[in-house]
């Protein structure tokens, strides 16, 4: 883990900027974002937003707007600060990782896992910002390729998660399971979730994976719903190839990547999954372990714990 003032060598001649990622369709964010922006200015940084969102934004004409489609729309940005809940700070993801830019978020939905902050929180992320008091943390990610008949068809990659999924709800999807070149078992499922360490505690959790802690490099397989007696979830080596074979004879499904962009997969389709290639940065403005996020984001009780002894 290094400090971002580590990772970038700034002169005090050149201006510091901060692009900002807000779900405008929540006017907590709007205003979250208001706030954001004018603590950021007054400090003497620079802010920039995506053309879209800057409409439903109010914003000073000191912020610079870009398209979205804008090829190096982070270029010269040190931080990427998310506004909203866990959709948003997928959408944040991908900014993130295609510009290496370490991502910041702020919780404005439910659990958010991937947030470092919360709503209440918003002057000391400004202040943390300002003056340059946080580390950054690589995540790992998944790459996803799609093979029908020996083609690839498709490519993708995930922070949290990839999943394999029927889509006809009275039928399930027959697949085989696969790590490494090798077969490991078959079944009816409603589904299969591969996931990172990141993802453990996403679409995986709730299909009744493990929690893995995010310094923990692994690769999980959990089935969703299987009609099997072993239908365990499988967490493997980071080095390792996980797919999910479609059968020939099965409804065809669907594969989703982080729950946002989907492709559909034709009978017979073969989902391989793998490291990915590129990780994404979060920005951490926390020393708390994973362990007391974990109780503070599921407010699990731990009413009676006295700790080691001393």
């Amino acid at each position: 883990m290094t400090t971002n003032a580590e990772q970038t060598e700034r002169t005090g001649a050149e201006r510091r900027t901060v692009f900002l990622l807000a779900h405008t369709g929540r006017p907590a964010a709007i205003r979250s974002a208001e706030l954001v922006v004018q603590g950021l200015l007054r400090n003497g940084l620079g802010v920039r937003v995506l053309a879209a969102e800057a409409a439903d934004l109010p914003l000073p004409s000191a912020v610079e707007t870009v398209p979205e489609d804008a090829s190096g729309a982070l270029n010269g940005c040190e931080l990427l600060i998310v506004l909203g809940g866990d959709g948003t700070l997928l959408r944040g993801a991908s900014f993130a990782r295609s510009s290496g830019v370490p991502m910041l978020g702020v919780n404005l939905g439910r659990v958010g896992f991937l947030a470092e902050a919360e709503r209440d929180d918003l002057d000391k992320v400004v202040d943390r910002v300002v003056t340059r008091a946080y580390e950054v943390e690589e995540r790992m990610t998944i790459d996803v390729l799609v093979h029908s008949n020996g083609t690839v068809v498709y490519e993708d990659w995930a922070l949290n998660e990839a999943a394999v999924q029927k889509v006809s709800p009275e039928r399930m999807l027959e697949v085989v399971l696969e790590i490494d070149g090798r077969p490991v078992t078959g079944f009816g499922c409603d589904g299969i979730v591969c996931a990172t360490p990141t993802g453990s505690t996403a679409y995986a959790f709730s299909a009744g994976g493990p929690v893995v802690w995010p310094e923990v490099e692994a690769l999980l397989m959990v089935p969703i719903s299987a009609h099997a007696l072993f239908a365990k979830p499988l967490v493997t080596s980071p080095k390792s190839v996980l797919a999910v074979e479609v059968q020939p004879h099965t409804p065809h499904g669907v594969l989703w990547c982080d729950g946002r962009r989907t492709v559909e997969l034709p009978a017979g389709a073969r989902v391989e999954v793998r490291r990915g290639a590129v990780p994404v940065r979060l920005a951490r403005l926390h020393q708390a372990s994973f362990t007391d996020r974990l109780v503070a984001k599921f407010a699990l009780p731990v009413a009676g714990w006295r700790g080691a002894p001393h």
